[in-house]
């Protein structure tokens, strides 16, 4: 029979007031424990942070163009208001798609913050990895990236630290060249990770009539990925309902070919032909936005013909994060 192990004390005081700080998996518990952090107090901490969140956006203003900056949007970027205003040395802080060599975020020589949006994150809560790093880029020292790193499960979120009334107005860009003002002094790896960026950029125009309503062009067919603020159920029976009476394309030639989620909220996708740019789609997507609000409108039970349109939309559907 195995001998029992003789219990032993803890050979540091224990930290009974205050958050326990996050450390390493296989370090000691800050708490004094003397068992290793991930047997401690990291197990409530690591399940807290890997948690999923599904609409890590929700009560942030423009939470569709968060989306649509999240997966659709090659190059934008879009001003961010802090409820407490700029720190002294920070004349701005911008939200990009991307940074140079992946960098979750950048202080500029100028003291100015760019915050990138599609890097991978740590935790099932994107809103709160995006607030760790747009709180350490705040204090980073000018010129220099910030790192990624694990963060904390008790952190703030981007709803913590931003203005929930101050408008948020993507500006997309034909290529990267945000990156760097003065693109002849910029490194080497710099501007060969922008030659990389711009290469792989896929044409896209936010519709100017509609919100969230991003045009790209690609080399068989352009689309049209509209984010949608609408509950899922509702949006695609109003979706059934206008695709079963043949009015849910954009025009001749186009046609609603599904939709996906993003991050708690639905993304219909149309096909266009290649002859037809962002300006022609301005029309014919406004006049859609109002057949789609009568139909959203409507409390009657789907048809025959509009439950089967429902089953080909839902069929169709792809859920991205």
């Amino acid at each position: 029979m195995a001998k029992k192990r003789p219990q032993t004390k803890a050979t540091t005081a224990q930290l009974k007031d205050g958050p326990i700080p996050v450390v390493g998996a296989r370090e000691p518990c800050p708490c004094g424990s003397g068992r290793r952090y991930k047997a401690c107090h990291g197990r409530a901490a690591a399940h807290a942070v890997t948690e999923l969140v599904q609409r890590p956006f929700e009560g942030l203003a423009g939470e569709c163009d968060w989306v649509a900056m999240r997966e659709l949007v090659p190059a934008a970027t879009a001003g961010l208001t802090l409820k407490d205003g700029l720190p002294e040395g920070v004349p701005s802080v911008t939200l990009a798609t991307v940074l140079p060599m992946a960098w979750p975020a950048l202080r500029r020589d100028d003291g100015s913050v760019l915050l990138a949006l599609q890097n991978d994150t740590s935790s099932g809560d994107l809103s709160r990895d995006l607030a760790d790093t747009l709180r350490r880029a705040l204090t980073a020292e000018p010129g220099n990236p910030v790192a990624a790193q694990r963060v904390p499960a008790d952190g703030p979120r981007l709803q913590d630290l931003l203005d929930p009334e101050a408008p948020f107005k993507p500006v997309v860009h034909a290529g990267f060249e945000f990156w760097v003002p003065d693109a002849e002094n910029a490194s080497a790896e710099v501007n060969a990770s922008l030659e990389r960026a711009n290469a792989a950029a896929i044409p896209t125009v936010l519709l100017s009539g509609s919100d969230a309503a991003y045009w790209c062009e690609t080399p068989e067919k352009n689309h049209l990925r509209w984010v949608m603020p609408y509950a899922e159920e509702p949006l695609l029976d109003a979706l059934a309902r206008l695709h079963a009476a043949g009015t849910s394309s954009l025009g001749e030639g186009t046609r609603l070919v599904g939709s996906f989620r993003a991050h708690g909220l639905t993304v219909p996708v149309w096909d266009l032909p290649s002859a037809m740019g962002a300006e022609e789609c301005e029309k014919p997507a406004a006049e859609f936005a109002e057949r789609l609000t009568a139909a959203l409108g409507v409390n009657a039970p789907l048809t025959a013909d509009e439950r089967r349109a429902r089953g080909g939309l839902t069929n169709r559907q792809v859920t991205l994060s």
